[in-house]
C-alpha cells in the first residue's frame, strides 16, 4: 500500500473528524508527500514496511538540510498523525512513529511593536478614497481585536456588530465573540458607508473586505498592505500582520488584562501560549528594575 493509496483517506478524516484548517491539511499533504519521496529513495514504496530506523534517519535528513526546528516538529507530527490513523484503522500492527521524537524548540519571544509604532502605523492610511477607508478599517480592527490575517480576510459583513462593538470570528473548531473600541468602530463605519459598496460590485458578495477588483482579500494582499504602511511610518523592524495580533496580547497583559480573558480573545485552546505575554511583562519589569534601582 503506497501512501498515495492511503493518503486521501486520512486527509479527509483529519479533516471531517479533527476539524483541521486548510492550511493545516496543506502542510499535511506536503510533509506526506515529502517523506515519501524519501522513503522510495531507500527502497521502500509500500507505508507498512516503514520503521521507526527509517523515520529518524527523515529526521536527521530535515536537520542536516537546516531546516528549522519548528518544521522538523511540523513534520514529525505530520507523520505521527498519519501512522496513528494506519495503526487505529488496522492498516498496520504497529505504529513505527510511537518511538518518534520531536526536536527541542527553544520558545522565542515574538516581535512586538510599541504603543508608538502601533499608533504611527494606524495613522498611516490618511486619505479619503475607498482604498484608504478599507485600509484603515483593516489595520484598527486587527490591533483591535487580536484576530489571525486568515480570520481577518474571512469575516463576513454579518459578523461585525457596530452598535454594540463586537465581532465574530469563527475557525474550524468554535466561534468567539472579540469586542473593539471607538477607533476601530470609527474606521469600520466610515468603510461601510464611504467606500465597500464602492468597491464591491457584486451584491451577493459576503466578504467584509476585498481587494480593489471586489475579489476577496488574500493574505499575501494584506501582507504588502502591512509592510508599505510600516515603512511609511518609519518602523525598521520586519513586522508583519501577525506582529499586530502579539502586540494586541502583550499590551492588553501589560495594562493588567488577566491572561485568561486574553485567552479567549485570541482562541488559544492553552492558556500556556498566552503564558508567553505574561513573560514578557515580567521580563519587562525585571530590566527598568535592573536599570533603574540603586541596588539591583
Amino acid at each position: 500500500m503506497t501512501m498515495s493509496d492511503i493518503k486521501d483517506q486520512f486527509l479527509d478524516y483529519m479533516r471531517n473528524e479533527k476539524k483541521i484548517s486548510a492550511n493545516t491539511e496543506q502542510s499535511y499533504k506536503r510533509d506526506l508527500v515529502k517523506f515519501a519521496r524519501y522513503a522510495e529513495l531507500h527502497g521502500i514504496k509500500d507505508v507498512c514496511l516503514v520503521n521507526l530506523t527509517l523515520l529518524q534517519g527523515y529526521v536527521l535528513e530535515l536537520e542536516h538540510e537546516h531546516f528549522a526546528a519548528a518544521t522538523v516538529s511540523r513534520n514529525i507530527a505530520s507523520i505521527k498523525a498519519f501512522y496513528h490513523f494506519l495503526f487505529r484503522n488496522h492498516y498496520i500492527s504497529d505504529d513505527p512513529s510511537e518511538g518518534l521524537k520531536a526536536p527541542h524548540i527553544e520558545k522565542k519571544m515574538p516581535e512586538i511593536l510599541s504603543t508608538d509604532e502601533v499608533n504611527r502605523l494606524l495613522d498611516q492610511p490618511t486619505g479619503s478614497a475607498p482604498k484608504d477607508l478599507r485600509d484603515r478599517a483593516m489595520l484598527e480592527l486587527l490591533y483591535a481585536t487580536g484576530i489571525r490575517v486568515s480570520e481577518l480576510i474571512s469575516l463576513k459583513v454579518t459578523d461585525v456588530n457596530l452598535q454594540v462593538g463586537y465581532i465574530i470570528c469563527r475557525d474550524a473548531k468554535k466561534e468567539r465573540v472579540i469586542p473593539f473600541g471607538m477607533p476601530a468602530k470609527r474606521a469600520l463605519t466610515d468603510y461601510l458607508k464611504n467606500a465597500r459598496d464602492v468597491m464591491v460590485s457584486d451584491t451577493g458578495c459576503s466578504e467584509l473586505f476585498t481587494n480593489c477588483s471586489g475579489a476577496p482579500m488574500s493574505r499575501q494582499g494584506f501582507w504588502k498592505l502591512v509592510k508599505y504602511y510600516a515603512k511609511k511610518a518609519g518602523i525598521t523592524s520586519d513586522i508583519t500582520p501577525h506582529t499586530l495580533r502579539h502586540s494586541f496580547a502583550a499590551h492588553l497583559v501589560e495594562n493588567g488584562a488577566d491572561l485568561r480573558s486574553v485567552q479567549e480573545m485570541l482562541g488559544h485552546s492553552d492558556i500556556s501560549t498566552t503564558q508567553i505575554y505574561a513573560n514578557m511583562t515580567q521580563n519587562k519589569l525585571r530590566e527598568v528594575y535592573t536599570k533603574n534601582f540603586p541596588r539591583g
